[in-house]
């Protein structure tokens, strides 16, 4: 990967939606090479895809919390379980292993307070393998959705 990669990456980062001759000119490329960095950086993975970013506050996601998880078991069939079941709930944004305690975070968006604790009861307080939760709600968000650096 050299700059002019790094700058196609930047580029697309701020508006995926640019054709290749508008991010052609903006990397300063003709077309044709754009082109074919472009569907390499895709081929090799570098760029896994694109999508549109949506507020969470026009699709009435008003109520945002970090979930702290404290697993009871950690043995690899309860570990692959819990990722699987955190995997098919919707309202969890982002979920990350961490190392040391807490065990994971995630990241939760619901319509209001109310939702918020009904998904906290019925379902990520029944995940396999969870000794304890632990939450957080989120005020403001001061970076978000920030592009990867050069």
């Amino acid at each position: 990967m050299d700059d002019v990669d790094r700058k196609i990456l930047a580029e697309l980062q701020q508006d995926g939606r640019l054709t290749v001759t508008e991010l052609a000119g903006r990397v300063r490329l003709s077309v044709s090479p754009c082109h074919r960095r472009l569907r390499e950086l895709e081929r090799s993975g570098a760029i896994s895809g694109y999508r549109a970013v949506v507020e969470p506050t026009a699709v009435g996601l008003t109520f945002e919390a970090l979930v702290f998880v404290s697993m009871r078991q950690e043995d690899r069939d309860t570990v692959v379980e819990f990722e699987r079941a955190i995997g098919e709930i919707e309202h969890v944004l982002d979920a990350q292993r961490l190392f040391g305690e807490p065990d994971y975070l995630l990241r939760v968006a619901t319509a209001d307070l109310a939702a918020f604790q009904r998904l906290y009861d019925e379902r990520l307080a029944t995940l396999p393998g969870v000794q304890r939760l632990t939450s957080t709600l989120v005020m403001k968000h001061v970076v978000r959705d920030r592009p990867l650096p050069a």
